[in-house]
């Protein structure tokens, strides 16, 4: 039986809270199988404030130890301080840009490898592979899918 690959469905975040969203989902999703942070999704959602930024950006080490102890999500560490310093590093282009969007379309005249090697030094735990999901996943131009 040949195994197929899932193929996360494309979507146009609402905000700058739904590229976050995405952007986390697809970290968490990196090493873990795409079922089990399906599954977990809810409690993700709920455990990070509905993936709010300015309220993930402002955990501290209360916050911080609440998460690595929540079984509704993956308590990976690495990754969940990776998503608290993703939060900020986001508000930062979203400061500087006006939302993340905005941000994302100062990166539309490189080619795509270029795209991604930008896209992937400011986020924590964001490599080539998770760049391209994350792009797919937010409805951005990328390879197709068997090409990356």
């Amino acid at each position: 039986m040949r195994r197929t690959l899932e193929r996360p469905p494309k979507i146009t975040p609402a905000d700058d809270n739904g590229y976050f969203a995405e952007l986390t989902k697809g970290v968490f999703r990196d090493g873990f199988s795409w079922a089990v942070i399906t599954e977990k999704w809810g409690g993700f959602v709920q455990s990070f404030d509905g993936f709010n930024l300015i309220r993930v950006a402002a955990y501290g080490p209360d916050d911080l130890e609440r998460l690595f102890e929540d079984r509704s999500i993956v308590r990976n560490r690495r990754k969940i301080l990776g998503t608290v310093e993703n939060a900020r590093t986001m508000l930062e282009f979203i400061d500087d840009h006006g939302s993340f969007h905005a941000y994302r379309r100062t990166l539309d005249n490189p080619d795509y490898y270029a795209h991604v090697k930008v896209l992937t030094r400011p986020f924590a735990g964001l490599g080539r592979t998770l760049a391209f999901v994350f792009l797919h996943c937010v409805n951005e131009e990328t390879p197709a899918w068997q090409d990356r």
